[in-house]
């Protein structure tokens, strides 16, 4: 019996692992199915990054070039030929699922990566997508491109969705340590996914449905959108009443019960919050549903780097000086506070704004050394080292990454000005303007 034969696979780790899209979900998960002595196989249409990981290099700050060096030993290959499909008996898929310039699902990467994947499809293989994406994309899109190949979907060939959960830069919480949500086509999928999942992460969470797994993750991700939307209204109406929102929020999460605190910021980033919102909305409209919740969210959140932006201009004014002309420091450009993630960074969007308006801009950040290659925002820039000296030399300094790596009562110390956009400065002075 191919499910049967399948389970035995891998329970006794003979079954070798398939990841397809090597990225900041792929790679974690290629390192723990390794660490406890799985074959691992890595596809990747990147062929740079496939060379670095051959060469026992990583390309992601929070994963060593040691933990490669320890897979590649371990068996570890990664690879840009998908005729090598058939060597992998189970083909987990981690790549981009962004918006596209009318903030509609951009499914582009998911069904190119399955159309390569579908001519080279074989009897006993299970695929599981970890994307997010809208509920209904498994068994609209993938099910349909896999039986084209003949295969017969929870007999002879199985299919999962299990929703990525990755935290970079949380120390706190590992691949293993994250519980993995699956939802199968069939019950005898479902029971591979688990099976699989379960063999390296510590706790398993089953759902009726790739359906309720793909919702299961659209939940969580506007879960946080909305609640740092609402934060991020509390915050502008606080600060035109001359309240310190973040104070605010330090004591309300004194209370034991039925409150999460929340933090303002310049606005979303990462590849999750800011993106997968819009996954349901767009969906939602198939079913003649409006959702404002989710909407109102997405648009308070979208503007707050236009307000961040009008409290640096509006700094500046006080001092006798335009944003025009003026050299504005960014402090850190990752998404989030410790990683090099630059994906949907709200610091990016402040930078091309401030340039808009004739501002010189310059960044810092410990953790991007050099301004990367993006897809739509383009900076040649360097991150400037921090001393008494280059702060001094800015009109103002915009705190828009909390990394910990800053010096913080250097920057107060020596900035002229700094704007805050993340409540890092508790104390009251003169030349910090909170946004």
């Amino acid at each position: 019996m191919i499910k049967q034969q399948l389970l035995n696979r891998i329970a006794d780790k003979s079954a070798v692992i398939g990841i397809v899209g090597l990225g900041y979900v792929g790679l974690p998960l290629m390192l723990r199915f390794a660490e406890v002595g799985y074959k691992v196989l890595g596809f990747d249409i990147d062929q740079s990054k496939v060379d670095a990981l051959m060469a026992g290099q990583s390309y992601i700050e929070h994963i060593s070039a040691d933990s490669i060096a320890t897979a590649l030993s371990r068996g570890f290959e990664a690879t840009t030929d998908f005729s090598r499909v058939p060597e992998a008996d189970t083909l987990i898929l981690c790549v981009p699922t962004p918006l596209n310039k009318y903030r509609e699902p951009d499914l582009s990467f998911v069904l190119d990566t399955m159309d390569s994947l579908v001519p080279h499809l074989r009897e006993g293989q299970l695929v599981s997508l970890e994307s997010t994406t809208y509920p209904g994309t498994t068994d609209e899109e993938l099910l349909p491109r896999m039986e084209s190949r003949g295969l017969k979907v929870g007999e002879n060939a199985f299919l999962v969705f299990s929703p990525e959960r990755e935290d970079p830069g949380n120390p706190n919480f590992t691949t293993r340590t994250i519980p993995k949500v699956c939802g199968g086509v069939t019950p005898a999928c479902q029971e591979i996914g688990v099976a699989l999942y379960g063999a390296v992460i510590d706790k398993v969470v089953p759902v009726s449905s790739t359906r309720a797994a793909e919702m299961t993750k659209l939940l969580e991700n506007i879960h946080r959108a909305v609640n740092i939307g609402l934060v991020n209204e509390m915050k502008i109406v606080a600060d035109k009443m001359g309240i310190d929102i973040h104070e605010v929020i330090r004591a309300a999460a004194t209370k034991p019960f039925g409150f999460v605190p929340y933090y303002p910021g310049p606005g979303l980033g990462g590849h999750c919050i800011p993106i997968d919102p819009f996954y349901l909305t767009w969906k939602a409209r198939e079913y003649g549903v409006n959702t404002r919740f989710i909407e109102l969210a997405g648009e308070v959140n979208s503007n707050m780097p236009d307000y961040v932006v009008s409290k640096v201009a509006a700094a500046l004014n006080l001092r006798k000086k335009a944003i025009n002309g003026s050299r504005v420091l960014v402090l850190g450009i990752a998404y989030k506070k410790n990683v090099d993630d630059m994906r949907e960074s709200p610091s990016v969007f402040l930078m091309e704004k401030l340039r808009d308006l004739g501002a010189e801009v310059a960044y810092s950040d410990p953790h991007v050394p050099v301004f990367p290659k993006m897809r739509e925002h383009h900076f040649e820039l360097s991150s400037v080292a921090l001393s008494a000296e280059n702060l001094a030399g800015y009109d103002c300094v915009l705190l828009a990454t909390d990394h910990d790596k800053f010096d913080y009562a250097q920057i107060k110390a020596h900035a002229q000005l700094v704007v805050d956009s993340r409540g890092k400065y508790l104390e009251p002075a003169d030349h910090i303007v909170k946004a």
